[in-house]
């Protein structure tokens, strides 16, 4: 995961069981800092049902507390997990692969 920058948040590497708990505490910290949030999933290269119960769970929290949450540049690793599980929808989020420039 890169630092956080105010209203940014950008996850690489895995999004699974082993990083779940330290991202969770990364995505609280930054839901507390404003009032919008986007997390770029563009160079997440794994994801587990962990990961996507974090992204769920993020999602509830930040409607809490009434914020915006918005995940981008979803990679295919990612696509692949929503798209199997039918959680595309539920996220509420335009699901847009990244593509290197």
């Amino acid at each position: 995961m890169t630092p956080p920058t105010p209203g940014r948040l950008e996850i690489t590497g895995e999004l699974n069981i082993f990083t779940a708990a330290e991202l969770r505490l990364q995505l609280l910290e930054a839901l507390a800092t404003g009032t919008e949030l986007e997390v770029d999933l563009a160079q997440v290269g794994e994801i587990d049902s962990a990961g996507l119960q974090l992204m769920l769970a993020a999602k509830r929290e930040a409607a809490s507390r009434n914020l915006d949450l918005h995940f981008t540049g979803h990679s295919p690793a990612v696509c692949e997990a929503l798209e199997l599980l039918k959680l595309s929808g539920q996220l509420g989020d335009p699901v847009l692969l990244h593509s290197p420039s």
